[in-house]
């Protein structure tokens, strides 16, 4: 089955946000108002359809996995259900994307380039950046 989630968990990671990079800590603008208005209902309710639509577009091309389940491509109505509802790891291949309830973006671990040039082309056509800290 490959490296277990806590073992990906540790790899090298890269970020879908609805920011193309991460916001310096010294940044004079006022990051944190942006993200509770992005947080909100909402507004935070397009954000997570996004993450969910680039999820299922990936399902496309790799077999997906949620958490440690030996069901590989459940319902795309089952994979919608899990990512609104609670913190979800999605395997796919070697790879780890973490989805939570309540955050702007996506953590994808141990992305192979097939992967990682998919997300990119896929986050731009949701209106998501790909970047890595």
């Amino acid at each position: 089955m490959g490296m277990t989630i806590d073992e990906l968990l540790e790899m090298p990671y890269w970020v879908v946000d609805i920011l193309p990079r991460q916001v310096p800590a010294d940044s004079p603008g006022q990051y944190f108002a942006v993200e509770r208005h992005y947080l909100e209902e909402s507004q935070f309710a397009q954000v997570k359809q996004r993450h969910i639509d680039l999820v299922l577009k990936l399902n496309c091309y790799f077999d997906l996995a949620l958490d440690d389940e030996q069901e590989v491509n459940p319902s795309p109505a089952r994979v919608v259900q899990e990512m609104n509802r609670r913190y979800v790891c999605i395997r796919m291949g070697d790879a780890l994307i973490v989805s939570e309830p309540d955050d702007t973006c996506l953590t994808i671990y141990n992305p192979n380039d097939e992967l990682l040039a998919l997300v990119r082309q896929l986050a731009m056509g949701e209106g998501l950046y790909l970047w890595q800290p």
